[in-house]
C-alpha cells in the first residue's frame, strides 16, 4: 500500500500522547482517525483536550479559523472498542501505556482484527520492536514510531527498525513521518532508548546524581545546562513538564534487563521521589530534599 492509500488511521490509547498524535492527523486534513480506548469517558476527555489545544493554540492565535477547527475534530471518531476501531484502517499507531506485556496484549488483538497487509506502529520510548512484534503473524510490519511530547512542538519522529520489519515497512513509516511534517530518523532497537532519549538520559542521570548530592539546586543545574549548552530548558525543569519522572518510576525492571542491574537500577533520588508521593522535582527539591 503506497502512502496516498493511506486514508484511515487508528491511535490505539487516547493519553496524552495518543490524544496529540490523533491531534497532529486530525490538522493534516487527509486521514480520518479511530481514537480508541477502553472507555467512551476517556475518549471523549482526549477529544475535550484536542478542542481547549486547539483553542489555545491555533483559533486565538488566527494559525486556524474555528471552522478549520471545526473540520479537523470532525474527522476525529471516538471508540471505545478495539476490533470496531481498526478493522477497516489503513494504519494504526499504538500509544498505550509503556508496559511490554500490555502492548504485546495489545498488538495480539491488532494482529487478529486488521486487514493483514496494515502496518502496526508503537510509538514506545524505549520497549523492544522485535519483542512487540513476536506476538504478531507479521513482525516484518511492526515498526517504531516514537513521537516526542509536545507532539505539536517537536519535529522528531525515531522510527524504529525491529530485527523481521521489513524495509518496506519502515519506509512508509518514515513517509507518513514526512506527510506529517516530522523529521524521521531511522534506528535499530537493539538500542535502549534508541536515539534521542538514550543520549538524553546520560545527562539527566547526571543533573539527577547532582541534585541528590546536593551540588546545587534543580534551578541551578538547569541554568548552568541551559546557558552552558543552548537548551531551550534544562533536563530536570523538561522532565517535570513532560511528566517523564513518572515513567523513571515504572521503567526500573526494564533498565535491569537491557541494562544489567548496576545501570538499569532506579536512582536512588527517582525511590525516594515516588516513596514520598512526588512525581516532579522542582517541589521534591523544595519540600523535602533541601531540608533533609
Amino acid at each position: 500500500m503506497t502512502i496516498e492509500r493511506i486514508r484511515k488511521i487508528a491511535v490505539i490509547g487516547a493519553g496524552t500522547m495518543g490524544a496529540q498524535i490523533a491531534e497532529l492527523l486530525a490538522r493534516v486534513g487527509r486521514f480520518s482517525v479511530n481514537l480508541c480506548d477502553l472507555s467512551e469517558q476517556l475518549v471523549n476527555q482526549a477529544i475535550a483536550a484536542i478542542r481547549e489545544r486547539m483553542e489555545r493554540f491555533y483559533v486565538s492565535k488566527g494559525k486556524m479559523t474555528s471552522d478549520e477547527m471545526e473540520r479537523a475534530l470532525a474527522l476525529i471518531v471516538p471508540q471505545d472498542n478495539l476490533p470496531n476501531a481498526v478493522r477497516d484502517v489503513d494504519f494504526v499507531i499504538e500509544a498505550v501505556i509503556e508496559r511490554l506485556a500490555v502492548k504485546q496484549d495489545v498488538f495480539r488483538q491488532l494482529d487478529e482484527f486488521t486487514p493483514s497487509h496494515v502496518i502496526l506502529a508503537s510509538n514506545t520510548s524505549y520497549q523492544s520492536i522485535t519483542e512487540i512484534g513476536s506476538v504478531t503473524r507479521r513482525p516484518e510490519k511492526v515498526v517504531g514510531m516514537h513521537f516526542f511530547n509536545p507532539v505539536a512542538k517537536m519535529a522528531l519522529v525515531e522510527v524504529v527498525k525491529g530485527a523481521l520489519t521489513s524495509d518496506e515497512t519502515v519506509a512508509k513509516a518514515v513517509e507518513l513521518a514526512r506527510v506529517l511534517g516530522k523529521e524521521p530518523v531511522v534506528c535499530r532497537d537493539i538500542s535502549y532508548g534508541f536515539l534521542a532519549n538514550r543520549a538524553y538520559l546520560a545527562m539527566v542521570k547526571e543533573a539527577m546524581q547532582m541534585v541528590w548530592e546536593k551540588v546545587a539546586s534543580p534551578e541551578e543545574i538547569d541554568k548552568a545546562l541551559r546557558l552552558g549548552y543552548n537548551l531551550p530548558m534544562g533536563p530536570l525543569e523538561l522532565f517535570d513538564f513532560v511528566d517523564a519522572w513518572k515513567i523513571r518510576m515504572s521503567c526500573e525492571e526494564d533498565e535491569i534487563k537491557e541494562l544489567g542491574p548496576e545501570r538499569g537500577r532506579m536512582h536512588p533520588l527517582v525511590r525516594m521521589m515516588a516513596r514520598t508521593g512526588y512525581t516532579k522535582i522542582y517541589p521534591f527539591w523544595k519540600e523535602v530534599l533541601s531540608k533533609y
